[in-house]
């Protein structure tokens, strides 16, 4: 691994690439985060993490309690999986899920008691914990990547033998546009954060202790910085605001001066790096004993007649969630679940939240009038200068059409984060991520096949 040295005031970033399309967070940036309704039926995926689906280990008929484990994660890779409300287990369906996969879901219909959760203990209890019991509540309560990526958290925090985690990053630069449930997690829940991050290093034990923020959140930075300021394991660190800033090794470059090379994780050079929602979740776990039930969304848009940042139900349908923010305008073009540079627009409104949903934009047509019509390539390069991880968009997009699958992979097509950086730039409009989603299923199904 590779470390950068390099003198940069204020605020840090990864590089010269990336880009800076408007952030359009005014919408929702003062807006606390409030409970959304309960829904009357949840309808609660059992794929809602990198891995294997869990396994359903209740019935139709069965009632259920708040909370209660109603899948179980099938192998090392995968998640346990909670009733969000209490209720009747009414059908075991088949549902897309906001990622446009699909995914057998438990519908549970509301009836019963609510939970009651609070600090069963004191503040302090944990740090009695040892790293092996904070890691196996984390994975009970089947807390992922909540940033959207949602691996399971607890295989991430696990160490391999042979390997040490010098340096925790907590990631809360949020470059999406629209999206702002991270940062108001870090002012509403902050003290949230700051314990979540000291439950993390309790397993981890990282000499370097970072918060990374973007710097449009000074509120949030100030909050921390005060909150931290007899804390000198933690240190908050402004960062420049940039797309895709949030990016895990983007992060850890800016930060760190760690180079991850391409192949290797982040653990291989000694770092681990943790959405803010995901800390928030964990010290719900840790401290409150909440399994991940429920996560803060983002509904916001143009055509969004009353933008929040909601607490929401997993298996809650988008529709309520809309119809909860006062419903759309006549004006609405689009809706996207996720940010609109990695999110996925919707065929219709009935998917249900999961755990890796973080927003629902709504945009108006004037919005979406970004989104420019296809033409051909002109060769102009803007898409390989955009490119945060060293690739050549244009290049990778001529093989996929000519179906020239090997030559995608030798130019890296694998290593692609589809980020949407080069659609962004791109003056000609080309579909570039849709293009090299394709592309990679079929190369993965072009490997399958040669066994």
């Amino acid at each position: 691994c590779k470390k950068i040295e390099r003198v940069i005031m204020f605020k840090k970033t990864f590089g010269t690439s990336g880009i800076h399309p408007d952030d359009s967070k005014r919408l929702t940036f003062s807006k606390k985060i409030v409970s959304g309704d309960i829904p009357n039926k949840a309808y609660v995926p059992i794929s809602q993490h990198i891995g294997n689906p869990a396994k359903i280990i209740v019935n139709i008929g069965d009632k259920v309690e708040e909370g209660q484990l109603i899948a179980i994660g099938d192998g090392f890779i995968s998640s346990n999986v909670h009733a969000s409300i209490p209720g009747i287990v009414t059908e075991i369906i088949e549902v897309y899920t906001p990622n446009c996969k699909k995914s057998k879901a438990i519908v549970i219909e509301l009836g019963g008691e609510f939970r009651k959760t609070g600090k069963i203990n004191n503040n302090s209890d944990w740090k009695k914990y040892s790293e092996e019991k904070i890691i196996n509540i984390i994975k009970d309560s089947g807390i992922v990547g909540l940033g959207g990526a949602t691996f399971p958290t607890h295989v991430k925090l696990t160490v391999p033998q042979g390997k040490n985690a010098h340096t925790l990053i907590i990631n809360g630069a949020e470059c999406e546009p629209y999206l702002t449930c991270d940062h108001r997690l870090l002012l509403d829940k902050s003290e949230s954060i700051i314990e979540g991050t000291q439950i993390i290093n309790a397993i981890l034990n990282a000499s370097k202790v970072y918060i990374g923020v973007e710097s449009n959140k000074k509120d949030a930075i100030s909050k921390l910085k005060t909150l931290c300021r007899n804390k000198n394991n933690i240190k908050i660190v402004p960062l420049k605001v940039k797309y895709p800033q949030g990016d895990e090794k983007q992060i850890i470059k800016a930060i760190s001066g760690i180079v991850v090379p391409v192949g290797k994780l982040p653990i291989d050079c000694g770092v681990v790096v943790v959405n803010t929602s995901t800390v928030h979740a964990i010290t719900e776990a840790v401290t409150n004993d909440k399994p991940l039930i429920e996560r803060i969304v983002t509904v916001s848009g143009g055509a969004i007649r009353q933008p929040k940042n909601l607490s929401v139900r997993i298996g809650t349908k988008i529709s309520e969630l809309i119809e909860e923010c006062g419903g759309v305008t006549d004006d609405l073009a689009k809706i996207i679940v996720g940010g609109p540079m990695m999110g996925f627009a919707q065929m219709d409104q009935n998917s249900p939240v999961t755990k890796g949903t973080s927003g629902i934009i709504c945009l108006s047509n004037e919005e979406a009038s970004s989104f420019k019509t296809e033409n051909i390539c002109i060769n102009c390069g803007k898409c390989i200068q955009a490119c945060a991880f060293g690739l050549m968009p244009t290049m990778m997009n001529k093989y996929i059409n000519h179906k020239l699958y090997d030559k995608a992979v030798e130019c890296g097509i694998s290593n692609c984060k589809e980020c949407g950086a080069c659609a962004w730039v791109c003056p000609a409009g080309i579909p570039l991520v849709q293009n090299f989603r394709q592309g990679k299923y079929i190369i993965n199904k072009l490997t399958v096949s040669k066994g």
